[in-house]
């Protein structure tokens, strides 16, 4: 009638076809990419230098919850919490959630008048 059979013909096989259909793809990896991979790979950086970083006399917070002081660094591994008065735990570095306050290492200080 008055529609002609040549607009139900397919285009050409491949070629230019193949590759406008995979940018779809192409573009939610790109996206995917900068909004979800990229900043957790920062997050993952910046708690294992900040794991490393951990010394005698900061506060942390384990990923249990508990907030306490570092009284001593066993190894590369394992530190000292102290949670309460003469109450410390062994606790393993990448456990460690958060550094709330960096200390300084106990210094005694002379009581003079």
């Amino acid at each position: 009638m008055l529609i002609t059979p040549a607009f139900a013909q397919g285009g050409m096989l491949g070629g230019d076809n193949m590759l406008v259909s995979l940018l779809p793809f192409v573009l939610i990896f790109v996206i995917m990419y900068f909004l979800i991979l990229r900043p957790q790979q920062k997050r993952v950086k910046q708690h294992a230098e900040m794991v490393k970083n951990v010394r005698r006399g900061d506060t942390v917070v384990t990923s249990g919850g508990l907030v306490g002081k570092v009284t001593k660094v066993i190894d590369d591994d394992q530190i000292e919490v102290e949670v309460a008065t003469d109450v410390r735990v062994r606790q393993m570095r990448s456990m460690i959630a958060d550094v709330r306050a960096k200390g300084e290492p106990v210094k005694e200080e002379s009581t003079g008048t």
